[in-house]
């Protein structure tokens, strides 16, 4: 499928043409109201205090005490569950932070305004938009009335923010764009015509963005949304199908969506193919994604890349490996881990030497030596929950993203 331009007829004036990504129909709606959520609290229990089988007035020093204690426990537990929502579980360097949302919501992705770093937004399945403004300590339920006006459950896939400028996308396809640093958000409109479902997008510059979907198509803009230019010429089924017989593996069984998409700083992407039998990149200026043969024998769980310009590579089942020097490369060679059979999902550097990896039921690696060796926390081994995502925003704010509604957020 060739990628074209979409583009408006007269941007001067900002008013759509037919074949441009928005529809003039849906850049004004009126704001409505928040809806409340609520969280139920858990029972108090009364505390108990047995009786003696001897006399009333014959109670022992022994009981006496017991007596007291057990009291004064109930009284602290009682004290410590009527505290705030905000509650938090010490785990070694990370704690939990338990979030006011349902049961069963996947966390997607996290950002905060650089112009103002305790203000954040937190992304997640079930129409999940959750915001922060003590850095990340505690969340409330933040609602977009346009984003609430249509019978969808949407999945936020991607938030960014440059300056008081930033962009969510999901699924369906939903655009949200905004200009105070998320006091208010405006929806751009997209094309029923756009290949595939936005994954992920990266705020460049003022009013500027680049887009990604699924089928390997980006887009970028430079007018806050309201015309949207191809930065490929097609999308990675058409280009397998012309380079099927240069010697990709699996190509011939790809479905045409990628599984994971990572961008670097400097703006080259990795995406795994969605069985996870081959790997892509592109580099910016490329017309053409670049599929690669995976050099390993497990299928592909996820990719990204380094804090020196170097891959990573997840595989399923548990393994991890690096590639060799930096840049984009076929070359790779395995690290031996503690994953105790369970998959690692996601890898984030915290500075060029440390990094995080974090994967199926509560596994969490760290390695200080930029990934020639790792070493498991076992504080997060009784989370049941899988941990999908870990995040940076600099060197002292962290938070891992896991399903069930699970945050653990970085404590240096």
């Amino acid at each position: 499928m060739a990628m074209s331009n979409l583009q408006v007829s007269d941007c001067s004036n900002l008013k759509p043409s037919l074949t441009s990504l928005f529809n003039p129909r849906l850049l004004h709606r009126p704001q409505a109201q928040p809806h409340p959520r609520f969280i139920s609290k858990a029972s108090l229990h009364q505390p108990h205090l047995s009786s003696s089988s001897s006399s009333p007035t014959l109670v022992n020093r022994r009981q006496l005490i017991s007596q007291t204690a057990s009291l004064s426990l109930s009284v602290a537990t009682l004290s410590a569950l009527q505290l705030p929502a905000k509650s938090q579980e010490v785990l070694s360097e990370w704690e939990r932070v338990y979030l006011p949302i349902d049961a069963g919501v996947v966390l997607l992705d996290i950002a905060f305004v650089p112009d103002d770093p305790n203000h954040g937004f937190l992304l997640g399945t079930r129409q999940t938009i959750l915001e922060t403004k003590d850095g990340g300590n505690t969340w409330v339920p933040r609602s977009i009335p346009s984003a609430e006006d249509e019978d969808f459950n949407y999945r936020f896939n991607s938030i960014s923010f440059k300056g008081k400028e930033g962009w969510i996308v999901g699924k369906p396809a939903i655009l949200l764009y905004t200009s105070d640093a998320g006091e208010s958000w405006e929806r751009i409109p997209l094309s029923a015509q756009l290949p595939g479902d936005m994954v992920y997008i990266k705020a460049t510059d003022e009013k500027s963005a680049e887009m990604v979907t699924d089928q390997g198509a980006i887009y970028v803009t430079s007018n806050r949304g309201y015309n949207w230019r191809a930065a490929v010429q097609e999308t990675v089924s058409a280009t397998l199908n012309r380079t099927v017989s240069s010697g990709i593996s699996g190509a011939s069984y790809y479905t045409g969506t990628f599984n994971t998409v990572n961008r670097s700083p400097d703006g080259r992407y990795v995406a795994v193919s969605s069985r996870g039998n081959f790997y892509l990149t592109w580099e910016p200026g490329q017309p053409f994604w670049q599929p690669h043969n995976r050099a390993v024998a497990r299928r592909i769980q996820n990719m990204g890349w380094r804090a020196d310009g170097g891959l990573w590579l997840l595989v399923r089942g548990g393994g991890l490996f690096l590639s060799k020097g930096t840049g984009i490369t076929e070359d790779f060679e395995e690290i031996p881990v503690q994953s105790r059979g369970f998959g690692i999902l996601d890898v984030g550097y915290r500075s060029m030497e440390e990094a995080w990896a974090a994967g199926g039921s509560g596994v969490l690696l760290r390695t200080t030596n930029g990934g020639k060796s790792w070493t498991r926390d076992k504080a997060a081994d009784n989370i049941a929950a899988n941990l999908y995502s870990v995040k940076f925003i600099d060197d002292k704010k962290g938070f891992v993203l896991g399903n069930d509604g699970v945050l653990l957020r970085y404590l240096g």
